[in-house]
């Protein structure tokens, strides 16, 4: 795999969720984008006890790219640990009922068609948060590059051509914070930047204007 950088891109105001997906689409296949299934990504939060202290949460995601894999993130306050797991974590959180509570109202995912354009693979997806709608989040990965560093420039160069002024001239915060800039991609940094933006979908208390299915 190559690059992927993450973009939220507010629905306007006049349209609805589908309708900006169906947008996002012809302006892909006018550049000549090739529809290529769809995907999904989803992200379940389990809170511990309240007998553990500090307490702590674990994130549990999963990606149609990566089926054989389950991906999960403890959170403790103060650091983020993440783990690689096969399908056998997601039974090991069941038996770990006693302990940790699953957060079932915050359950989110983002889902939609996914396309491919010479050396990137596009994917608009709408994002739900306990199958209400929140917004639109679109992926690209640039698959030829495994330095964010080398080809952030021509990403943000692709996603300015056809989302507009929403996207900044500044790679994303979670390249800097984490000092990902000149390290090796991994699919986990993919993860860990869904999880920064449906963090800040459950933060939203109500949809913003245009938000809608």
């Amino acid at each position: 795999m190559g690059v992927t950088i993450l973009q939220p891109y507010l629905v306007p105001e006049n349209k609805t969720g589908s309708q900006t997906i169906e947008f996002l689409t012809k302006n892909l296949t006018a550049l000549g984008a090739v529809q290529a299934g769809h995907f999904l990504v989803d992200c379940e939060t389990y809170m511990s006890s309240i007998q553990q202290m500090p307490p702590k949460t674990v994130h549990v995601l999963h990606s149609s790219e990566h089926p054989a894999s389950v991906f999960s993130i403890l959170d403790n306050g103060t650091k983020q640990i993440p783990l690689v797991a096969d399908g056998l974590f997601d039974l090991l959180m069941l038996k770990m009922t006693p302990h940790y509570t699953s957060k079932k109202q915050t359950k989110t995912e983002s889902k939609g068609p996914r396309f491919e354009l010479g050396d990137f693979l596009i994917k608009l997806g709408s994002v739900t948060m306990s199958q209400s709608f929140k917004g639109i989040l679109v992926e690209v990965e640039y698959r030829p590059c495994i330095l964010p560093a080398s080809c952030w420039e021509l990403i943000r160069e692709f996603l300015q051509g056809f989302l507009g002024s929403c996207v900044p001239n500044t790679i994303p915060s979670y390249f800097t914070n984490h000092n990902r800039l000149n390290e090796i991609y991994q699919p986990l940094d993919t993860i860990q930047q869904y999880l920064e933006h449906f963090t800040n979908y459950r933060k939203q208390t109500a949809p913003a204007i245009g938000m809608r299915q």
